[in-house]
C-alpha cells in the first residue's frame, strides 16, 4: 500500500513538472510578443485588450463546460490573482518593454521561481529546505548582478517596472497555484480573468485607437499571442503544474524562460543576445538544478 502511494505521488509530481514546462515554454514568448505589440499598441491599451479577449474565451470555456462557481472564500484569492497576472504583470511589463528591448526585460524573469517561491511559503504553506533557497538566491543575485553591471541609469524606471511586475506575478502564481488544488488549473484563470472583465473590456473600448488602419500583421500576432497565449493557455498548464507538483518547486522551471525568451528574441526579432546575457542564463539555470533537488 505505502509503496503504490509512493508510485502515486511520484506520477503526479512528474505530471506537475511536464504541465509545468508546457507553460514555461508557451510564457517565453510573452515578453517578446509584448515587445512586438508595444511599437503600435499603447501599452495600457494591450494590456486591457488582451485580459478582454481572453476573458471572453475564458467565459466561454466555463459556460461550454458546466464549471462550477467559485465559493465565497475562493473569491478573495481570485482578486489577488487578477490583479497579479492578468493586470499587473502585463501592463508593468508592457511599460518597461517601452524602454528596454525584450532581451534585456527576460533576464529579469530570473527573479521570478524566487519570488515565486517566498509566496508560495507564505501564502501555500509550503516548507522548503535550507539549501533550496542557497541556490535560489544564488540564481537571483546572477541575475541582480547582471542587471547592475549593465548600468541601472541606462533605463532605471523600466529596470523597476520589471522588478515591480516580478513581484506581482510571482504572487498571482502563488496564489493561482495553492487555488488550483481545489479550484482546478484552466478554472483559476478562467474565473480570474471574469474578475478582472468589469474592469477591463469598458477601458479597452475607452482607450482603443481611433483607427486600426495601418496596424502591422505582427502586431495583431502579437496581440493574439499574449491574450489567447500568455493570458489563458499558458495558465491551464501553470497552475495545473504548480497544483501537482508544488508551488515552490515547480516554480524553478521558470528559470529556464530566460533561456527560451533569449532564443525567441534572437530568432524572431533579430535582437543583440550578448556573451554576457547568455553566460548569466546558463548560470541561473544551474542553480535551478540545485533548487528543484532540494525544493521538498
Amino acid at each position: 500500500m505505502e509503496q503504490t502511494s509512493r508510485i502515486i505521488t511520484a506520477q503526479h509530481s512528474r505530471s506537475g513538472w511536464i504541465n509545468g514546462l508546457l507553460g514555461v515554454l508557451i510564457f517565453s514568448g510573452s515578453l517578446p510578443a509584448t515587445r512586438v505589440a508595444v511599437l503600435e499598441f499603447d501599452p495600457v491599451f494591450l494590456t486591457v485588450a488582451r485580459a478582454t479577449l481572453a476573458a471572453m474565451a475564458g467565459l466561454c470555456l466555463l459556460w461550454l463546460l458546466k464549471a462550477r462557481r467559485p465559493t465565497r472564500e475562493q473569491w478573495a484569492p481570485l482578486l489577488i490573482v487578477a490583479l497579479g497576472v492578468v493586470l499587473g504583470f502585463p501592463l508593468l511589463t508592457a511599460l518597461a518593454l517601452q524602454s528596454v528591448t525584450s532581451a534585456h526585460s527576460i533576464v529579469f524573469i530570473g527573479l521570478l521561481p524566487l519570488a515565486t517561491a517566498v509566496f508560495g511559503v507564505l501564502r501555500g504553506g509550503e516548507r522548503p529546505r535550507p539549501v533550496f533557497w542557497l541556490f535560489s538566491i544564488l540564481g537571483s543575485l546572477l541575475v541582480m548582478g547582471y542587471a547592475l553591471a549593465q548600468g541601472l541609469n541606462a533605463a532605471p524606471i523600466a529596470d523597476l517596472l520589471m522588478l515591480l511586475a516580478v513581484l506581482a506575478c510571482g504572487l498571482g502564481y502563488a496564489e493561482g497555484g495553492k487555488l488550483s488544488r481545489t479550484l482546478g488549473g484552466w478554472q483559476v484563470i478562467c474565473w480570474a480573468l471574469v474578475v478582472a472583465l468589469p474592469v477591463v473590456a469598458p477601458l479597452t473600448l475607452l482607450l482603443a485607437p481611433s483607427s486600426f488602419v495601418g496596424i502591422s500583421l505582427p502586431a495583431w500576432f502579437s496581440l493574439g499571442y499574449v491574450a489567447l497565449f500568455s493570458m489563458l493557455i499558458g495558465f491551464v498548464f501553470w497552475y495545473r503544474g504548480l497544483a501537482q507538483g508544488g508551488i515552490a518547486a515547480v516554480g524553478q522551471l521558470q528559470l529556464l524562460q530566460p533561456f527560451f525568451g533569449l532564443a525567441l528574441a534572437a530568432s524572431l526579432l533579430h535582437e543583440q543576445v550578448s556573451l554576457g546575457m547568455l553566460a548569466v542564463t546558463v548560470a541561473v539555470i544551474a542553480c535551478v538544478a540545485g533548487a528543484k533537488k532540494f525544493a521538498r
